[in-house]
């Protein structure tokens, strides 16, 4: 047993007695599971995707927020406050989550990575219409600050190369090995990013109107322009204004299609798709996967590519 493995093992037993002791019934899978592979705790699916890409075998990773469940409004339950506070390496997004934020700075803020102090957040309303609701929504969710930095994928890979490092801290022996699987994965990125760039290149339109808005970074990077029903929250009842504004603008624009998301009513973008006479898609902020787990990000990402090419009529 290496001395690694040893605390591991002690922080294993002592969990074990402490459920015992609480008469709490709790499965095998998540963090402790494994003594010897670093129990990471993601957040929600792109950490989780990047942790397990990066980790490899090295790791286990748990993911707070279980497919088909909006993870803006997680709850965590006594279980994942117990996994939160096992786990070796917390992997989470300051702001997005407020439960998961709250979980880490009591039981694991010298556990935790915080991927905004990697990748400082852009404003919510940068690079794109400002509507009035937009606005006042940004500044009830932490400053304004748009959290959806996982759709620009050069943004991701810079995330994967720091993770890299840290788990490199917490498992020395493997610190190659994650660098090595970071570097495979930022090529990967970037050749989505490639795919992007030529296949947005030359369209009709560069407007996408969207049921909320979370692809602020995709729309910078691939100078699109994004029109958010919502603002960053994809439950929030859009006020009659803002959907009068919204579909004036969808005219203006010739916006062909209205754009909802896998995890959330497409009601409101069948509403204003009617009144202007376009159809509504599928794009997919990939803040979770579907219930039925289809694809990864780099396939969701792709799909959301084709999704962009037609309804802005690019060549």
């Amino acid at each position: 047993m290496t001395a690694r493995t040893l605390p591991r093992a002690l922080t294993a037993a002592a969990t074990a007695l402490l459920v015992l002791a609480g008469g709490t019934a709790c499965s095998t899978d998540g963090a402790g599971a494994d003594p010897d592979r670093v129990d990471v705790v993601a957040a929600f699916y792109p950490l989780q995707f990047v942790a397990e890409r990066v980790g490899g075998d090295a790791v286990t990773v748990t993911n707070l927020a279980k497919p088909g469940a909006e993870p803006h409004d997680l709850e965590l339950n006594p279980r994942q406050v117990g996994q939160v506070s096992q786990a070796e390496l917390v992997f989470y997004l300051k702001g997005f989550q407020p439960a998961v934020d709250e979980a880490v700075a009591q039981n694991a803020a010298d556990r935790a990575f915080d991927v905004t102090g990697v990748a400082p957040l852009r404003d919510a309303t940068a690079g794109g219409h400002e509507h009035e609701g937009e606005a006042d929504h940004a500044e009830e969710e932490g400053g304004g600050k748009d959290p959806h930095l996982w759709l620009d994928p050069t943004r991701l890979a810079t995330v994967a190369d720091k993770l890299a490092e840290r788990l490199g801290v917490v498992d020395p022996d493997r610190a190659a090995d994650f660098t090595t699987r970071a570097r495979t994965l930022r090529g990967e990125l970037e050749k989505l990013d490639t795919e992007y760039a030529a296949g947005l290149k030359t369209c009709q339109r560069r407007e996408i109107v969207v049921s909320h808005a979370a692809f602020g970074y995709l729309a910078e990077r691939y100078r699109l322009e994004q029109i958010g029903l919502t603002g960053l929250t994809p439950d929030t009842e859009p006020a009659p204004q803002r959907l009068a504004e919204v579909a004036r603008e969808a005219r203006e624009h010739g916006a062909t299609t209205i754009f909802f998301e896998t995890l959330v009513s497409p009601k409101v973008a069948e509403t204003i798709a009617a009144e202007v006479g376009a159809k509504t898609a599928v794009l997919d902020p990939i803040e979770g996967l579907s219930a039925d787990g289809g694809g990864d990000y780099l396939s969701v990402m792709r799909t959301n590519l084709t999704s962009l090419r037609t309804a802005l009529g690019c060549s």
